[in-house]
């Protein structure tokens, strides 16, 4: 069978994802180890081991997430690594990344918190486009801390971040100057793709409402020394957060929205207060 052959019988078994051809072609670019020009200029090859190819095909015909098959995720224009029952990075979460440098403008040593780092990519991102910030980062999964660990070492930023296994950001010190995160914030109650009902439920569901972890990551963040959080939310969440932030003495709130027009994600400065532990 020729590559050729092999992607177009592939993209038909995928017919039911938004790219067909994209997926089949990413999946053997995987399968193969080169990269999607390689095969324009050998479609006409023979494919060497189509038994294997088409097993991936048909993980991925069962739904299985993409980044899951071939273990990697681009990510704010580069690759990481993404591990089996890890969140799987979204693009929307780019914008995250530029909220939290726009906060730190011309801060050159700042001191980072992130609450649920899942795969890695807030931490490591900011990490190289700050070389000199230092991150605590924290997650309750440890197959979470370890793909974070890996992806720290593949960029080169490891030294400066300490990964912790613990809720939300208890038994952590000190002062930071920005609180991210992109924690659970999906309702029970939302109906979603098989595919995506095969991440970690853990990572993707907030509660009943969606926003009760929120909710309880601004308490507590208002209650310790953080300047600046910077969270994402569900679409439907701003009201509810607008809300919270206000009732917690939160100023300079802002709210931005992603590609697609939806209400997306939220900063804000957090008031210095003494709270009763």
């Amino acid at each position: 069978m020729q590559i050729k052959e092999a992607l177009r019988t592939a993209a038909q078994m995928l017919s039911w994802v938004e790219n067909p051809q994209k997926e089949a072609a990413l999946l053997l670019c995987a399968h193969l180890h080169v990269e999607r020009t390689w095969l324009l200029l050998h479609d006409a090859d023979s494919l060497k081991d189509a038994e294997g190819y088409f097993a991936l095909i048909k993980r991925r015909h069962a739904r299985e997430p993409l980044e899951y098959i071939t273990g990697t995720a681009s990510f704010y224009s580069r690759t990481f690594l993404v591990d089996e029952g890890v969140l799987v990075p979204r693009p929307e979460t780019e914008l995250l990344v530029d909220v939290v440098a726009g906060l730190l403008k011309k801060d050159e040593t700042p001191r980072i918190l992130e609450v649920g780092v899942g795969s890695g990519i807030i931490s490591v991102m900011l990490a190289v486009l700050f070389p000199r910030a230092t991150f605590v980062a924290t997650d309750i999964s440890s197959k979470a801390l370890a793909n974070a660990q890996k992806n720290a070492h593949l960029f080169g930023v490891a030294s400066r971040i300490e990964f912790v296994q613990t809720s939300y950001f208890e038994g952590v010190e000190g002062a930071f100057d920005v609180l991210v995160s992109n924690p659970p914030y999906i309702t029970r109650e939302e109906i979603l793709d098989a595919h995506v009902l095969k991440e970690p439920h853990g990572a993707l569901f907030g509660g009943e409402k969606g926003d009760e972890m929120l909710k309880v990551l601004l308490e507590k963040a208002s209650c310790a020394p953080i300047k600046h959080v910077a969270c994402e939310m569900g679409w439907d969440q701003k009201a509810s957060m607008e809300e919270t932030l206000n009732t917690l003495g939160a100023q300079e709130i802002n709210f931005y929205q992603d590609l697609a027009g939806l209400d997306r994600g939220f900063s804000a400065t957090l008031k210095e207060k003494t709270c009763t532990r």
